[in-house]
């Protein structure tokens, strides 16, 4: 019997050896299919984080352009309003904020086009209020220009207006005028006859007719006479014989007054030689009321 035992313990110790190795295969196949699984794994999570990366970083870089474009847009948005210009102004000065931050994540991201979003809408809303804004600077523009032309129409009626009234004044003002017409210097001797001898003459009469004139004030009216001589020198009796020609005062030879009843009126007006007549030609004008109303010339010659 103790044979029997010697002889079967070595095969007890050979099973066991070849169970281990069997083991042993088992378990160095199982933790080569794990490793090979892990394996597999990391490149598959490898592969997967960069398609992540790449689709994060084109989405960064679209993120980028969509606020760059968003900028431009703000940019060409122009307005006189002062108050949208200050939120125009806040809206690029966000624009620039989320420009200079790096958006790391994709949760950043989405933040990120929601804010985007909400600036596009509020930029369509200004650009419905500019659009309003200019509609309604045109309309004004327009009507400044149409109020403008107005304006200048009625500077021109006004224009044309006071020319009309001045040239109806300055009309009524000649019309105004008492005349004088048949103005007749005679020269007389003493005899009282027509001379025209400066040796004889004694005498001037200045005949005329005070025109009719029925827009005129009836009334007293007193006419001027200047007898101016050769050499320019008025003949006067005195150097205070002064009235008042256009707001000058200028000396008269004599004057006379008279009751004007808005008809014509024969009148003369005499002038003495008191020596200062000289041979020549002389100028006799009459004036009334500061006009000139007839001039005529006489003639005295000596022998």
């Amino acid at each position: 019997m103790e044979e029997d035992k010697n002889i079967n313990e070595p095969v007890s110790v050979a099973q066991k050896g070849s169970k281990t190795r069997t083991i042993l295969s088992v378990v160095a196949g199982i933790l080569g299919t794990v490793l090979a699984a892990i394996v597999i794994l990391y490149f598959i999570q490898r592969n997967s984080m960069i398609e992540m990366e790449t689709l994060l970083t084109e989405q960064k870089d679209s993120l980028t352009n969509e606020l760059v474009m968003l900028k431009h847009g703000y940019d060409t948005l122009k307005t006189n309003n002062d108050t949208l210009n200050a939120k125009l102004d806040e809206e690029r000065q966000k624009i620039e904020r989320l420009l200079s931050i790096n958006a790391s994540n994709v949760q950043t991201i989405r933040t990120y086009r929601k804010e985007i979003s909400t600036m596009r809408e509020i930029m369509k809303s200004y650009i419905v209020q500019i659009d309003s804004l200019n509609t309604r600077n045109q309309l004004l523009m327009a009507e400044n220009t149409e109020i403008k032309q107005q304006m200048r129409q009625v500077e021109q009626t006004n224009v044309a207006l006071s020319k009309e009234k001045s040239e109806l004044t300055s009309q009524v003002e000649i019309a105004s005028v008492i005349k004088a017409r048949e103005i007749n210097p005679i020269p007389l001797n003493k005899k009282r006859k027509e001379t025209d001898r400066l040796s004889r003459f004694e005498k001037l009469e200045v005949a005329f007719i005070l025109n009719e004139n029925p827009i005129v004030e009836a009334g007293k009216k007193t006419v001027y006479i200047r007898i101016t001589r050769p050499d320019g020198l008025v003949i006067t009796n005195s150097p205070d014989n002064l009235f008042e020609v256009e707001g000058e005062r200028v000396i008269f030879t004599e004057n006379r007054t008279v009751d004007y009843l808005n008809k014509d009126v024969e009148m003369s007006i005499f002038v003495d030689n008191n020596g200062d007549f000289i041979d020549g030609t002389y100028a006799v004008d009459l004036f009334l009321e500061g006009h000139n109303i007839g001039s005529s010339s006489f003639m005295l010659r000596t022998p």
